[in-house]
């Protein structure tokens, strides 16, 4: 998410609407579709962005796209030798994220750039997350997505509509705690509903309210680095949001969170 809670210009919110429309419509495709096609629309987002998060610390654009290559062929290559599009069984195991840390750290030591090595583990590690849990069940894709969007719509109706005092001033000046209850509201209705329409069950039904809040955490972090970085958006690629990584912040966050929850196999599904 970008800053959720930022005043947007009149002129810009008919470009905002409709490339949020675009973008909700090209990732309901992609889960409706499963598979390759989801996989190389995660491998995609996830280069564009970490060629964001380089740009964003002033790492050359050669490091940029040589990881961005990497971590595409990464998630697409481990996702297939672990849990391959056709198997009908695979075990769901922690060893599967090894690849992307270990690329994480040559990549860093290549490059001579340490922000490289975390910033190909922060977007590599939940991206990779995001395509084993489609593998398990797309509907739990769809329920992460949902719970993301829910959580930045509400979070900044709400802060804009109420107001009050400032959550982070320091790092996202117009986030509110309004926004911050709003939006975890939002993920816990929202949350349910689709845990309860699709039949997932427990803990997910009941998990809407503590992803929104880790939502808004992954939110917060990605205004830290930008503000660190001095620079507003992470990228210009999306009119009227931003960067690819603007967009998606919550959503590693969250994809990250519900891989922890698998692993520990509180689902039974």
């Amino acid at each position: 998410m970008s800053d959720a809670e930022d005043p947007i210009p009149a002129s810009d919110l008919p470009t905002r609407f409709a490339m949020g429309v675009l973008m909700v419509a090209v990732a309901v495709a992609a889960v409706w579709l499963g598979g390759w096609p989801f996989r190389l629309l995660a491998a995609a987002a996830a280069a564009l962005m970490l060629v964001e998060w380089a740009d964003m610390h002033r790492v050359p654009r050669l490091w940029a796209w040589i990881g961005a290559g990497l971590l595409a062929a990464n998630l697409l290559a481990a996702a297939e030798y672990f849990y391959p599009v056709a198997a009908e069984e695979a075990e769901l195991t922690i060893a599967s994220f090894a690849p992307p840390v270990g690329l994480a750290l040559l990549l860093g030591l290549a490059s001579r750039r340490p922000v490289m090595a975390w910033g190909y583990a922060y977007v590599a590690l939940p991206a990779f997350a995001l395509v084993v849990i489609g593998w398990i069940d797309m509907v739990l894709v769809l329920w992460v997505l949902v719970v993301t969007w829910a959580t930045d719509i509400v979070a900044y109706f709400a802060g804009r509509a109420i107001g009050g005092p400032k959550l982070a001033p320091r790092i996202s000046p117009n986030k509110t705690w309004a926004g911050l209850a709003g939006g975890i509201a939002g993920a816990a209705a929202f949350g349910w509903l689709v845990a309860f329409w699709f039949e997932i069950g427990a803990p997910f039904t009941w998990l809407g309210a503590a992803m929104g809040l880790i939502a808004q955490g992954g939110d917060l972090y990605e205004s830290w680095e930008k503000r660190r970085a001095g620079v507003k958006d992470s990228g210009t690629l999306l009119p009227g949001h931003g960067g690819v990584l603007d967009r998606l912040d919550g959503l590693l966050a969250v994809s990250a969170a519900t891989m922890v929850l698998l692993l520990t196999d509180v689902w039974t599904g």
